[in-house]
């Protein structure tokens, strides 16, 4: 079995205490995320981060509250992580 395929038993099998520290661990990294992306100022660019970080993290949190398929719940808690991942990078050591 692959890394994602186990994991995702794992969560699937665990689903209720995994989403609850889905909701936690993704909100606390994507206000990292948004901290990182607002300390280098205001710009547009900024703005359009700040934006698609804040849709992941709402995406993750409404998948979970409206009880989707525990697929897509674990693939958008992916996506954010992610995006606020690769954000908290750019911002770190490029931008």
């Amino acid at each position: 079995m692959t890394l994602y395929q186990t994991t995702f038993e794992n969560f699937n099998k665990n689903y209720i205490g995994s989403a609850t520290m889905a909701v936690i661990g993704q909100s606390c990294l994507g206000a990292a995320a948004a901290m990182y992306i607002l300390s280098h100022g205001t710009s547009i660019g900024q703005m359009i981060q700040l934006a698609i970080i804040v849709l992941a993290c709402i995406f993750v949190n409404t998948s979970i509250l409206a009880q989707m398929k525990h697929k897509v719940v674990f693939n958008l808690l992916i996506l954010s992580t992610f995006l606020s991942v690769l954000f908290i990078l750019l911002n770190t050591f490029i931008l």
